[in-house]
């Protein structure tokens, strides 16, 4: 999942204050299940908005809406009316959605609501941590299905730093637990130490953020 949260709420009044008529866009998929900017987060930001500018002495009108997903234009194609009579669109998704919204609508000003933070797992109740640094050339078949790269403060692919607390947990982050201490007793426990003895090669980040745009399909 896409772990979102929502930017300051002065940082919004600010980036909608020369519009007076806003159409906010909640997703119904990751930034719903992160409480951050479903049906509900959207309607809240737009009281909020509306009250903020009453404040201020002007005046503002909203509009919420939340779509299945944000980064499918299939989901987007029916908000065709309300972003026309919208001065600006408020997008409550990650920042695909955000792009999404804007190549749909390229004659919309779309707003960013939430900052995007990471793809993550669900490790207890409302906390989500990074599982996935989205590098674009899996080696969890090596690791014992833990990403080294995004559990390990100094994404090793070889092995420990040996800077690992004695209570298992990393030198970096007294918070973290060594993920290469986790790796190493899950092989153990699965009679794979074996694949600790394995050089990995240096990344080939080309397939990764940094190696320019990626794309599936045709």
């Amino acid at each position: 999942m896409i772990v979102v949260e929502a930017k300051p709420f002065a940082e919004i009044a600010r980036l909608v204050s020369p519009y007076r008529n806003l159409l906010l866009v909640g997703c119904g998929a990751c930034a719903t299940v992160c409480f951050a900017g479903g049906q509900t987060q959207a309607e809240s930001l737009g009281l909020a908005l509306r009250l903020q500018r009453r404040v201020s002495g002007g005046t503002l009108r909203t509009a919420s809406v939340t779509v299945t997903r944000q980064c499918d234009p299939a989901f987007l194609a029916p908000l065709g009316e309300a972003v026309a009579q919208a001065g600006a669109v408020v997008s409550l998704g990650c920042g695909v959605g955000v792009q999404q919204l804007a190549d749909e609508f390229p004659e919309a000003w779309v707003i960013p609501a939430m900052n995007t933070r990471f793809a993550a797992g669900l490790t207890a109740d409302g906390t989500w941590e990074e599982r996935c640094a989205l590098c674009g050339e899996c080696i969890l078949d090596l690791t014992a299905g833990i990403c080294p790269l995004a559990r390990c403060a100094k994404g090793l692919l070889n092995g420990p730093c040996g800077g690992t607390r004695e209570d298992g947990k990393c030198e970096a982050d007294a918070g973290r637990p060594c993920a290469w201490l986790m790796i190493y007793e899950r092989l153990a426990a699965r009679g794979r130490l074996d694949l600790m003895a394995v050089c990995r090669e240096p990344k080939d980040w080309r397939g990764g953020r940094m190696g320019g745009r990626r794309r599936d399909g045709k």
